[in-house]
């Protein structure tokens, strides 16, 4: 696809996150045929948009990365307001917040306010500080993190042979978080305690990210708005111009395959020096 070609949708606002860019897992390749495919008036990030958490242990950045990176400066640069709001993964991001940091055009907040054309009130955050395992356990929160990147990793090599023997994509992982009641359960949790700190604010409604599972329902008499990863979900928020918001599975919409290979993973960046 030419990177120069022109924007094809226009939405009013736009909300993704957990891309973690910097690991393998990350689908930056349909990140960039989304960004390349989209402008917008406003455009959230919210969060976990860099794994801070993975390039400590292992540097690991390719093409792609930078690719991203470049598409969310030149949405800037074309006028869209771009809100960064640090995750527990890009955490180094939040010693800026105090000063109200803006490099090239995107702002750096601890949350926003979006207030959509139909006048709802959206609060816009990440979602970790309501995730007792990251706030109170951080140990078993970078245990998790090891044993998701380790589903990946695996759910490679088994649809490789899937694929050989002529079977479609399967995701472990996504199937391991159904499977787990706990797991369930906690979703059912944190869901809940967005949705009440929404409701004691005043807000309408609110998007966050966080936990990789895209939701939008009514929760408590407010909006709950998860806008699922870039990992595996690979879907986004919008907001058309009349309002509606809709959550878009990007992959699925564009018929993308997990399966194909990845332009920029031949092309690791080594750590500098």
């Amino acid at each position: 696809m030419n990177a120069a070609a022109p924007f094809r949708t226009r939405y009013r606002a736009v909300f993704i996150s957990d891309v973690h860019l910097g690991t393998r897992g990350c689908r930056s390749d349909f990140l960039i045929d989304f960004l390349r495919q989209m402008s917008c008036e406003s455009l959230f990030l919210v969060g976990d948009i860099i794994d801070g958490w993975r390039l400590k242990k292992s540097w690991y950045w390719d093409v792609d990365c930078d690719e991203v990176l470049r598409l969310i400066l030149r949405h800037a640069r074309a006028g869209a307001q771009v809100t960064y709001i640090p995750g527990n993964h890009d955490e180094v991001l939040r010693a800026w917040l105090p000063i109200g940091l803006e490099i090239a055009g995107v702002r750096l907040r601890r949350e926003a306010e979006h207030i959509t054309r139909t006048g709802r009130r959206l609060l816009v955050i990440h979602g970790d500080e309501f995730d007792s395992v990251v706030r109170y356990a951080r140990v078993l929160a970078l245990l998790g993190d090891w044993a998701y990147a380790w589903a990946l990793h695996f759910n490679t090599w088994f649809n490789a042979v899937r694929r050989r023997l002529g079977y479609p994509y399967w995701s472990l992982s996504a199937w391991l978080k159904r499977q787990v009641k706990e797991a369930v359960k906690a979703i059912d949790r944190f869901e809940a305690a967005v949705a009440g700190e929404a409701r004691r604010r005043g807000f309408d409604g609110v998007v966050c990210g966080h936990i990789h599972h895209a939701e939008m329902r009514e929760v408590g008499g407010v909006l709950y708005v998860n806008d699922g990863d870039w990992v595996e979900s690979c879907t986004a928020l919008v907001e058309h111009h009349d309002g509606e918001l809709e959550l878009i599975e990007w992959a699925a919409l564009r018929r993308l395959s997990f399966a194909a290979p990845r332009r920029g993973r031949n092309a690791g960046v080594p750590a500098p020096a």
